[in-house]
């Protein structure tokens, strides 16, 4: 695995839901609404604990996203990852406001596509963006990223159903 990223571990709760918290309104507009558990210690805690629930099933591989310095920058996570035929995941991401225009993004998504084609074998990474998240369209398209679709009113987002540019990585 990259200097970039970690498996999340249940210690990080206490450092992700500070994150949180101080980027919550920077994070608001890209982010699902959420409870207000989501941004305490015990709220990331549950929420770490059930991704690694994910992970040891084989579900998904969460992630940090590592500063320079080795201090958390955000979360990383494939999701839905499916062996077999389909052989195919979905990536989501989130850094803190004051980790951005960096590359730190960039290099957390590289480095997780590395990941999904290395050790997990697989053959697609599928990312999902809003259509005004130009931030994230950009990160995208630097890791080799294309864009394949929009999808109307995939995600319910900011607490409104939102379409989503839709992103792929093939392991050619």
């Amino acid at each position: 695995m990259s200097s970039r990223l970690r498996l999340v571990t249940v210690h990080d709760a206490a450092d992700l839901a500070e994150l949180l918290r101080r980027h919550r309104e920077f994070l608001a507009p890209w982010e699902p609404l959420r409870e207000e558990n989501y941004v305490t210690v015990a709220g990331q805690h549950a929420d770490i604990e059930a991704a690694l629930v994910r992970h040891e099933r084989g579900d998904a591989f969460p992630l940090v996203i590592l500063d320079d310095d080795g201090t958390i920058a955000g979360r990383l996570t494939l999701n839905g990852i499916v062996q077999g035929p389909f052989q195919s995941c979905s990536m989501g991401y989130w850094l803190a406001e004051d980790r951005t225009d960096r590359g730190l993004a960039t290099q957390a998504v590289q480095a997780a596509v590395a990941l999904a084609f290395s050790e997990l074998g697989l053959h697609r990474v599928q990312a999902e963006t809003l259509p005004a998240n130009d931030a994230s369209r950009r990160v995208l398209a630097r890791a080799g990223f294309e864009q394949y679709g929009l999808a109307p009113r995939y995600l319910k987002i900011a607490g409104v159903w939102q379409d989503h540019v839709m992103y792929q990585r093939l392991n050619d």
